[in-house]
């Protein structure tokens, strides 16, 4: 994939999928069972869209047990992340990663993106296998001024819903993503406010 990450931090991920993987039996965050197709379909496809993130805060809805949110934040400490889910379990599991793999650059918020109103506007709002486009752009619309962008993690090309996207934003760019073992097309939609 053409990344650079430290040796630490190589580390850390394979720490968070250990913990995602112990986790799992009891918590059934992932339908992904086996920890090698983890880091396949978990990490290598989170950090396939690393290179562009060049922002200061990220919120990531809808993140379930911390993708791609975690496995970002523990690659780019200096961007603040805030990892955002409906379901109190997945948030005790990432603050359980947090405290585990001592990231100071993430927040775990427990509650729905609608009601999430309390923090200045973020520089991206990111999302993988959250909602449709138009669905995600409705919702998620508070969380970025003028300036912020919408990143979504899509499989095959999302024609369809790019389609029903709102004048009042416009598609950016959608980037192919090339995801080492990974069957199947991926997708990064960004997404800007018109």
């Amino acid at each position: 994939m053409g990344l650079v990450i430290p040796q630490p931090r190589q580390q850390k991920l394979i720490d968070y999928v250990v913990l995602m993987h112990k986790w799992n039996r009891a918590y059934n965050l992932t339908s992904v069972r086996d920890p090698e197709q983890m880091v396949v379909k978990h990490l290598l496809d989170s950090l396939s869209i690393m290179p562009h993130i060049t922002a200061h805060s990220v919120i990531d809805v809808g993140t379930g047990p911390g993708l791609p949110g975690m496995p970002l934040a523990i690659v780019l400490p200096e961007t603040r992340f805030t990892l955002l889910d409906s379901l109190g379990k997945r948030v005790r599991f990432m603050k359980q990663c947090v405290h585990e793999l001592k990231l100071e650059n993430v927040e775990c918020v427990h509650e729905r993106v609608e009601a999430h109103t309390d923090h200045a506007p973020y520089d991206i709002v990111l999302s993988r296998a959250f909602a449709s486009l138009k669905d995600m752009l409705h919702w998620c619309e508070h969380l970025v001024d003028s300036e912020g962008k919408y990143f979504a993690l899509k499989g095959q090309f999302p024609q369809n819903e790019i389609d029903e996207v709102s004048d009042h934003f416009r598609i950016e760019s959608v980037l192919s993503l090339e995801v080492p073992d990974l069957v199947g097309e991926r997708h990064l939609v960004m997404i800007q406010k018109a």
